[in-house]
């Protein structure tokens, strides 16, 4: 069984920082893309950021120049630096993972259960 455990979230204060954690665990073959997607209260799910397993990065428009997202392939983590914190950024962050487990040919979704980041200004 393969599971995401995110961690990190938390209260803080605007402009401050939070580091978001996500480790993928359990019957894994292999890895393929990472990321990180949140969702505000009332909001659908975005895409926060996402890294491939070659290292090619995305970032959504309203967190590029604050957030950095970085993975260690060889321990199965992906993690995200989020500083100059603003309120807008309040929301549950999930962390995703497209994974091959051992007992399968093809990759698919995987979502850990969220943390929550609040932001207060």
């Amino acid at each position: 069984q393969v599971q995401l455990v995110e961690s990190g979230g938390g209260l803080v204060q605007a402009g401050g920082s939070l580091r978001l954690s996500c480790a993928a665990s359990g019957t894994i073959f292999s890895v393929s893309g990472m990321g990180w997607y949140r969702q505000a209260p009332g909001q659908q799910r975005e895409l926060v950021a996402t890294i491939t397993r070659g290292g090619s990065i995305n970032y959504a428009d309203s967190v590029k120049g604050r957030f950095t997202i970085s993975r260690d392939i060889a321990e199965n983590t992906v993690s995200m630096q989020m500083n100059s914190l603003k309120s807008e950024d309040t929301a549950v962050y999930y962390c995703n993972a497209q994974i091959r487990p051992r007992d399968s040919i093809i990759y698919r979704d995987y979502w850990g259960k969220g943390t929550l980041v609040t932001v207060s200004s």
